[in-house]
């Protein structure tokens, strides 16, 4: 075992530039944050998402130069919480705001569900998403194609992020590079999202 994280192609020893593309990639992360908060203007939970993307790149960029263990769970952490306020601010918009926080446990049970299933943190997001699309669109509202497109985007990126290892000895630099990328727009669609539906 090593003494840092090594779990991508692109990380073959320690050092902060161990992974130049996966660390690059982040910016992805910070463009949608600051694209959010600029579209929010005087909209407090699109400035609160778009905090939470910030948060998001900070923690990813800081686990991806670093390798470390604490890095890593600060990178999951913050990946959940944005999902949690997230679940909550979609059931107050779409659903009902007295009964919203229900979202956040309800979430919660999904991922462990999940995880103990074997599909990790990261199935229950794409599952959340697809939820959400369908729901609108048998409310017929018309918000459930973001959610559609949304989703389609993060299969693609939860696809390239399990192939990574797997595309070593082809791609050295691997493809998870590619889901920091892809999910900074996710990000970025479903924010603007609860963005423009919160405008009169």
């Amino acid at each position: 075992m090593t003494d840092y994280v090594d779990g991508y192609c692109e990380r073959v020893g320690p050092g902060l530039w161990g992974e130049p593309l996966n660390s690059l990639g982040n910016v992805s992360l910070l463009v949608a944050a600051v694209l959010v908060w600029r579209l929010a203007k005087g909209d407090r939970a699109g400035r609160v998402l778009a905090g939470l993307i910030g948060v998001v790149f900070v923690a990813s960029a800081v686990f991806h130069l670093l390798a470390t263990r604490w890095a890593a769970v600060a990178d999951s952490v913050a990946i959940l919480g944005f999902v949690l306020v997230y679940a909550v601010l979609f059931a107050r918009e779409f659903w009902s705001r007295r009964h919203a926080w229900v979202a956040a446990p309800v979430y919660l049970a999904l991922t462990v569900g999940t995880a103990l299933l074997g599909g990790g943190l990261y199935l229950s997001m794409l599952i959340a998403l697809g939820v959400f699309a369908a729901v609108l669109a048998f409310a017929r509202d018309a918000y459930w194609t973001h959610f559609a497109v949304a989703g389609a985007i993060f299969a693609l990126s939860l696809s390239l992020r399990a192939v990574d290892r797997d595309v070593c000895d082809y791609v050295p630099a691997g493809t998870h590079f590619l889901w920091h990328l892809l999910n900074g727009v996710v990000l970025y669609l479903v924010s603007r999202t609860l963005v423009l539906r919160n405008r009169p």
